[in-house]
């Protein structure tokens, strides 16, 4: 079987995807790629045909040959696909390349291999490319890492999710914890009379005041 570029797997979760960009301008160990696996039948079928194409083979970033070819629906791949947020930004070193059903190599790696033949630096790798894609109206905020590190939850299996979820209560908990502790060594949390205490204190003065009275009134008798 022919080697096939662009198309590689979320190394944590093992789920299907199309790398767009294998690098990024300013930030080279990260790259774009569009899961496969929620796509609507129409774009994934075309984005796959796109792929096994001379055209798609071709072009140094797949995004290239997105940018000038449609969906079915005449939207233009590239833009829509950012406009729908399904470009999902990844470490490189999470991400497997499939370029035959029997080799894998991290896309961290790929690129490095990729740089020594050029004779340049994974650093300069990223396509200095005209793409023009469809600006979002709301300001561009810079993605943090925790935002980074939900999109990467989000490619994990049900189970993978799971237990991720298991583990990052446990650490919540143990902070939390942690926190309080401190909080008491810094000041101690002052101790609360009960209020059901004071009740009672209240209503049993009351009652021995009352059993006094009467008993001096037997007496005075």
């Amino acid at each position: 079987m022919a080697e096939l570029k662009h198309v590689g797997r979320v190394k944590a979760s093992g789920k299907k995807c199309i790398v767009a960009y294998r690098t990024l301008p300013g930030d080279a160990y990260n790259c774009l790629i569009v899961p496969t696996e929620n796509l609507p039948d129409s774009y994934h079928d075309a984005l796959i045909n796109l792929v096994e194409s001379s055209s798609g083979q071709a072009s140094y970033e797949f995004a290239e040959a997105m940018a000038r070819t449609n969906f079915p629906d005449g939207s233009i791949m590239l833009a829509a696909l950012h406009t729908q947020d399904r470009l999902v930004k990844v470490s490189t070193d999470q991400i497997e390349m499939l370029p035959t059903n029997s080799y894998t190599i991290l896309l961290s790696e790929l690129n490095q291999v990729i740089a020594e033949q050029r004779g340049t630096t994974v650093d300069e790798l990223s396509l200095k490319s005209t793409v023009k894609i469809e600006q979002p109206t709301k300001p561009v905020v810079k993605e943090t890492p925790a935002e980074a590190k939900a999109a990467l939850v989000e490619l994990l299996t049900p189970e993978q999710k799971a237990k991720h979820y298991r583990s990052e209560a446990d650490r919540l908990s143990k902070e939390a914890a942690s926190l309080r502790r401190q909080a008491e060594e810094l000041v101690p949390t002052a101790k609360k009379v009960k209020t059901e205490t004071v009740a009672e204190e209240v209503v049993t003065t009351t009652t021995a005041k009352k059993e006094k009275v009467v008993k001096t009134d037997e007496t005075a008798s």
